[in-house]
Order: C-alpha cells, then structure tokens, then sequence
C-alpha cells in the first residue's frame, strides 16, 4: 500500500472519529495518530490531509449538498460523507491529479464502506471535479445550473 493511501486511510480514520465525538476528541485523534505504526512522513501527511479536510470542512460540505442532492448530508453513511469530504479537499487544493483524489477515494469506499458505495463516491466526485475544472457551471442552492 502506498504512503499516500495510508496516509488517507489514517486521515480518515481520524475524520470519522471527529464526526462522530465532535472537536472534543481532538487531542484523542492526534494521539492515535502519533501511535500509528506508519513511518512518521505517513503520519504527517495524513495530519495534513485531515487538517486541510477539517479547514474546509463548510466548503466541502456546500459542494456534497450539491452534488449528492438527492441526499441530506446527515443520512449520508458517516464514512462516505467524511471520503468525500477528504477527496473535495484535496480537489479544492488541486495539488494533486483529479482522477488519482478519486481512484483513491474509491479505493477507500471499496475498502470500510458498502458495495454500492464506490459507484456512488465516483459519480459525485465526477461532478464536484467538473465543476471544479470549470466544465460545468455551479449549481446553485435551489438546483437550478447557476451562473
């Protein structure tokens, strides 16, 4: 498994545990972390990842009401709403390729979510991707395409 996935895997991780206790276990978070068995350039990339994910948290959230809009952002399964939340991040910072932030969210999803949830992971990143890139307009709060 490469440094980046664990470091993703462990970000998560640590995100899901955020969202279920709140900022409260923060210092708990930062503890598992530092008693992971990865190498340290593992641990501090994923520090980093999830920091940037907890930062951006209201944005990525505006993005995955708009893309999943069939879903509300609480019934969505924990762990699927905190890979998107990781993967728009990172596609929000755009330092890293699009299609590789989804090939490893999927990878995520195929690896502690559901069976139908890669499909439904890859479909809403697409969008958020696109509209990104500027190949599609927003959509706005209502549904309607913005512009």
């Amino acid at each position: 498994m490469s440094q980046p996935h664990r470091a993703r895997r462990l970000a998560l991780q640590g995100l899901c545990c955020l969202d279920v206790q709140g900022e409260k276990v923060a210092d708990l978070v930062d503890e598992f972390l530092s008693q992971s068995k990865d190498d340290p350039a593992t641990v501090a990339s994923a520090r980093e990842v999830m920091a940037a994910a907890v930062a951006d948290r209201d944005e990525c959230d505006k993005l995955l009401t708009q893309h999943a809009s069939r879903w509300d952002l609480p019934r969505l399964a924990m762990v699927d709403r905190n890979i998107l939340r990781l993967a728009i991040s990172e596609l929000r910072a755009c330092a890293t390729p699009m299609r590789v932030i989804i090939t490893e969210a999927i990878k995520l999803a195929q690896e502690f979510s559901t069976a139908e949830s890669p499909r439904f992971i890859n479909g809403v990143l697409d969008a958020v991707a696109k509209e990104i890139a500027g190949e599609i307009a927003p959509i706005a709060p209502n549904g309607e395409d913005g512009e």
